[in-house]
Parts: structure tokens; sequence; C-alpha cells
């Protein structure tokens, strides 16, 4: 009873005032819908070409859904078995490669941050230089394919690639912030550097970790280059996205054809360069869609990291 009557004599708010409580929620929450309606309709609208008629999809406006709806793109890009064996190399690569960074970087970036290394300022300030300093294709192509002669080979995608500064710096800074007694404690109980770091440090890096990881893993299932530069002649070594990059240039060169004889015409009429491309685009972007909703936790905290220090 007397709770009801304390609630009559509260003061109901007036309408302003709760309009000004509301106003920016609601414009909030309006500039996130038109952000996401920006961001989606770009995806929307190429996995609809992707399912839509060839000769219709020329003809262009197309929204968010298929005007003809065909599954032919897919079935010419998927058809072939050497598809299949490119997204096995780019898989295996790209797992390996994720793996083998984050273990050597992290490795060095964990000493790189203890201060009782002496030689700590001197390595970093030398591989930061690397950053800026580079010298450049040529070099770098004489390097792998001569000197180390991994030309050719499978390793060429996997040696190179072992190491990367930049995340050596990101990996290192969040564990500088980590409380130095962390290790410390774990010395005078007896354990040494490589237990502290695989035991204490690693699993308190997650965050980091999965920010670096998707960060490896998407450069490196979106190579290409690499294997135009050193593996373009061994066809069991073609990557995913080489391998598409060559559908796509062959569809185009079809599609050019097709305007001078009727017999090609007819065989690309399902098909053209625009639904082709969609259909590559989406092929290529589904594994990345199907890993990021697990490492989406870890990858926004990881974001954030240098943030709040302690």
């Amino acid at each position: 009873m007397t709770t009801s009557a304390t609630l009559k004599k509260l003061p109901k708010k007036s309408l302003g005032r709760r309009w000004k409580e509301l106003r920016f929620p609601i414009f909030n929450g309006l500039v996130l819908c038109l952000l996401m309606f920006i961001t989606l309709y770009p995806v929307l609208n190429t996995v609809a070409y992707s399912f839509n008629d060839g000769m219709d999809a020329v003809k262009g406006n197309i929204g968010i859904w298929p005007r003809v709806f065909s599954t032919e793109a897919y079935h010419s890009l998927l058809r072939d078995s050497a598809v299949y064996q490119a997204f096995w190399i780019s898989l295996s690569k790209t797992v390996i490669i994720t793996l083998l960074n984050l273990f050597f970087t992290s490795m060095l970036a964990f000493a790189l941050s203890r201060k009782e290394y002496v030689l700590r300022r001197f390595i970093t300030t030398v591989m930061v230089l690397t950053m800026y300093v580079n010298a450049g294709l040529i070099p770098n192509y004489l390097l792998i394919s001569r000197t180390l002669g991994l030309s050719k080979s499978y390793w060429v995608y996997i040696i190179p690639t072992m190491f990367s500064c930049f995340n050596m710096i990101v990996i290192r800074t969040y564990i500088a912030g980590l409380p130095d007694a962390l290790v410390e404690s774990a010395h005078i109980d007896g354990a040494g550097d490589l237990r502290a770091f695989f035991q204490i440090i690693l699993p308190l890096c997650l965050p980091v970790m999965a920010t670096v990881a998707l960060f490896v893993a998407v450069g490196s299932w979106n190579s290409w280059f690499d294997t135009y530069l050193y593996n373009g002649s061994k066809k069991d070594l073609y990557t995913l996205q080489y391998l598409l990059k060559m559908k796509l240039a062959t569809t185009q060169n079809s599609a050019g054809a097709a305007n001078a004889t009727a017999d090609a015409l007819s065989n690309t009429s399902k098909v053209a360069p625009i639904t082709v491309r969609s259909a590559i685009t989406v092929v290529s972007a589904v594994p990345i869609l199907v890993v990021y909703p697990f490492l989406q936790k870890y990858f926004v905290t990881g974001m954030a990291l240098g943030s709040v220090k302690g």
C-alpha cells in the first residue's frame, strides 16, 4: 500500500521531456538502419546477379533479387574439377600460414616485450624499419625464386609469410599491457619462459590472437599474385583466387567472341562476365563468412586493445 501510494505521488513526465529522451535513440536507430542498408545492398546485389540469367543480367537494373533465376553461373564455375583442387590448396595454405604466423610472431612478440631483454629495442627498431623501407618486387622475386629456390613449389606460399612485423608489434603491445607480476610469479614457482608463455601469457592473448588470425587468414585466402609470380605454370598448385581470376578472364574473352559468331553467342547465352564475376565473389567470400562468427567475440575485444591498460 505504501509503494502504490508513493508511485501515485511521483510526477508524471511531460510529453516534451519524453520526446527529448527518445530523440537520440530514434535518430541513432534510423542512422544505423541506413548504414546497414548501405552496407548490405552491394552484397545482396552481388548475390542477385550471381543467381540471374546471363543475357538478362547484361541489361542491368537488378536489385537485391534475381529477375530471371538461374544457377548456370555456379554450374559453369563448379563443374571443373580444378576448382576443388585449387580450393584445397587455398584452404590448406591459409590454415598453415595462420598457425605458423601466430606461433612465430607471438613468441618473438613475447620476447621483445620483456624489459630484461637488453636487445629488445634494437631488434624492434630494425624490424620496424623493414615496414618503411622495402626493396621492391624485383629483389623479392629474385630472393624467393633464385636464392631460396622456392619457385614452382608449395612452400613458396608458406615460408615467406611465416612472420609479420606489423602483427608482432600488435601482439607485443597487447602483452606489454599485461601485468609483469604474472610472469614474475611464474618464474618464482620455477617455470621457465616457454612455460610462462604457453600456460599464462598465451591464454590471456586470445582476443589479440583472434584478431591477428583473422587478418592473416583473410590476406592469405584472398592472395593470388604469389601464384601468378611463382606458380603460374604449375596448374596443380593454383590457388582458388588465381583460378577464379583465370576463369573470369576466359569468360570475358568468350563474351567478346560472342559478338562475332552465332555459335559463340548461343554458348554464352546463359552466362555473362557479370554473373560469373558475381558467382566468383560469392564463392570466394563464403569461407570467410563461415569462419568470422566464431572469431567475432574475440575480434571485437581485440580491436579495443590498448584502450584499457591494466
